[in-house]
């Protein structure tokens, strides 16, 4: 029977401490517990009203989703050298991983996809329109491992790419 009462008297003792312990630890806990911070409450106070132009409803992103790859153009000349520089250090920022040093598809990060980058050489790429390989870049190839980078890289900077890969020409 003193077994049992001394037992349960330890058990109280280590629930008892254990217990302190967690809501001292609670208690000053450094960044708050969830129920003390703010919740977002709907219709308690009334809706902020927002100001005109905040939200753009032309231009963007949008314009370039919405038209057929056949009808966009670079802002850039295609030739130009300043543009097709900044294009390859562009491509080497974001693209070589996959795509290659040497632009044919056997870059460290592609070589674990199926299928592999494509060779952006190769005839079908180098005689593809301009605004087909920037709807590409940007929003990805369905079924294919091009993820979609319009969020990643800048729209002129899509284009100085596109410029950089158009200037290498077919692979021989």
């Amino acid at each position: 029977m003193k077994r049992i009462l001394i037992l349960i008297l330890l058990v109280a003792v280590v629930l008892t401490t254990a217990y302190t312990v967690l809501t001292l630890y609670d208690e000053n806990f450094k960044i708050g517990r969830m129920w003390e911070t703010p919740a977002v409450r709907p219709y308690e106070k009334p809706m902020l009203i927002m100001e005109k132009a905040v939200i753009p409803v032309t231009g963007g992103e949008a314009v370039f989703k919405a038209l057929e790859g056949e009808d966009l153009m670079s802002p850039f000349e295609n030739n130009d050298p300043q543009v097709i520089e900044s294009g390859k250090f562009l491509y080497f920022t974001y693209c070589a991983q996959c795509h290659g040093q040497y632009y044919d598809g056997n870059g460290t990060v592609g070589q674990s996809f199926h299928p592999l980058p494509g060779d952006l050489q190769s005839a079908r790429v180098q005689s593809m329109p301009q605004g087909i390989l920037f709807k590409e870049i940007s929003y990805g190839i369905p079924n294919g491992r091009q993820p979609a980078l319009a969020t990643t890289i800048a729209v002129k900077d899509r284009w100085r790419i596109i410029a950089h890969i158009k200037s290498l020409g077919p692979r021989e």
